[in-house]
């Protein structure tokens, strides 16, 4: 998702500090300030939730699978014979629940896009659903997706590609904020009822405060890694179990 990030206040030499690295993803003061006014979330902000999720909120959950959006363009841009370099690494076959987020981007060699939405494969239903914020806008980039993700995914090649009811973005700036408020209702619910159907729909107060929720994910990220550095004596195994606590606010499976 392109954001002109010289309205942040950085040029492309300009200073911009590191926040947290965290996983495979670093978040950075614009990454910050992207979360605190009214913009469009980046695929770095969007991969950074997807590895939360992936490495904390359900690392014990191995039914579900997160794959960031990175992974998931070059899925759509590939052709159907190399979908095993990106997916054989993954396990997929092995998980029930699949999520990928898809943007409108049709360029091979960079991000980018304007708009964001979420699709999701479930094994059990043989079925490809598909949350869009604007109804129809990712229909076309979601259903090409899905229709060659079957033939990797599907026991019959041919899933079913199901648009699903959806709560509506009110503003043009938070397609990716409904995605993250999406993929915490539906993995809570696939991890507790093992399907999609019936997941329902995210309520506008959880839209409205998931970006002070991601905030202070990360701050709260920080902090543990900051402890961490600052006490050698704590093993990775005790970090481990810090990180592996529900954040206040923050996606997982309810207890």
């Amino acid at each position: 998702m392109m954001v002109c990030y010289a309205m942040l206040g950085y040029s492309i030499m300009g200073a911009d500090p590191i926040v947290l690295s965290f996983y495979d993803s670093i978040i950075r003061q614009s990454d910050v300030d992207i979360l605190e006014g009214p913009h469009w979330l980046t695929d770095n902000l969007i991969g950074f939730y997807f590895e939360y999720l992936s490495n904390v909120a359900y690392k014990d959950e191995t039914r579900l699978l997160f794959i960031g959006p990175e992974v998931t363009q070059c899925l759509k841009v590939s052709r159907c014979q190399e979908l095993g370099v990106f997916l054989d690494p993954l396990q997929v076959e092995k998980r029930t629940f699949v999520f990928l987020p898809v943007n409108d981007c049709t360029q091979v060699e960079s991000p980018g896009g304007s708009h964001w939405s979420l699709l999701v494969f479930c094994k059990n239903e043989d079925s490809f659903f598909h949350f869009d914020s604007s109804s129809g806008s990712n229909y076309g980039q979601a259903k090409q997706l899905a229709s060659k993700l079957s033939k990797f995914l599907s026991a019959s090649e041919a899933g079913v590609f199901i648009q699903a009811d959806t709560l509506q973005q009110k503003n043009g700036y938070d397609c990716g904020i409904h995605v993250l408020c999406n993929v915490d209702l539906i993995a809570e619910y696939c991890a507790k009822h093992n399907r999609v159907e019936g997941c329902g729909l995210v309520k506008h107060t959880e839209v409205l405060n998931k970006r002070i929720e991601v905030l202070n994910l990360i701050f709260h990220l920080k902090e543990e890694m900051e402890n961490e550095a600052a006490n050698p004596d704590i093993s990775k195994k005790n970090v481990g179990a810090l990180l592996s606590k529900k954040t206040p606010g923050a996606a997982g499976p309810s207890k």
